[in-house]
């Protein structure tokens, strides 16, 4: 949607949150964001300020990238959404029944989800669909 801009991909989280906080009617995506927002008080000031987008994120200093982190949110729900790959819904079900809360089933969900982007990254190729739901059965 934003391709690489950084910039314009968190300007749209603020929008969004902005739009959710005002009672402003919300596109789809708009809620979805805002939706992954409230669900973490923990970035609330962050998305309150300008600042916000152009801020670097570095692990090797103990930071972790709250946009990274909500992406992901938004990527499993469209995932679940739309179950491709294919089975991913049933897994999330089953993670969601054993933890008996969604949030913490994705958040489980993630480590699966970022591993296969990683590994995908690190061999240049499209993320291997068979071995990220092995991996989300595993957690099930």
């Amino acid at each position: 949607m934003f391709g690489q801009d950084r910039t314009r991909l968190r300007r749209y989280y603020l929008q969004a949150w902005e739009k959710q906080q005002a009672g402003t009617a919300l596109e789809p995506l708009e809620a979805l964001i805002a939706g992954v927002i409230g669900q973490h008080p923990e970035y609330h000031s962050l998305l309150q300020s300008e600042d916000a987008l152009n801020k670097d994120f570095v692990p090797e200093q103990g930071q972790s990238n709250p946009f990274l982190h909500m992406g992901m949110h938004i990527s499993l729900a469209e995932q679940i959404n739309t179950n491709r790959p294919p089975g991913i819904r049933d897994a999330y079900q089953k993670i969601k029944k054993k933890l008996g809360d969604a949030h913490a089933a994705e958040h489980q969900m993630m480590e699966c989800l970022g591993l296969a982007l990683w590994e995908a990254q690190q061999q240049n190729r499209a993320p291997d669909e068979t071995t990220y739901l092995e991996c989300l059965k595993k957690l099930a």
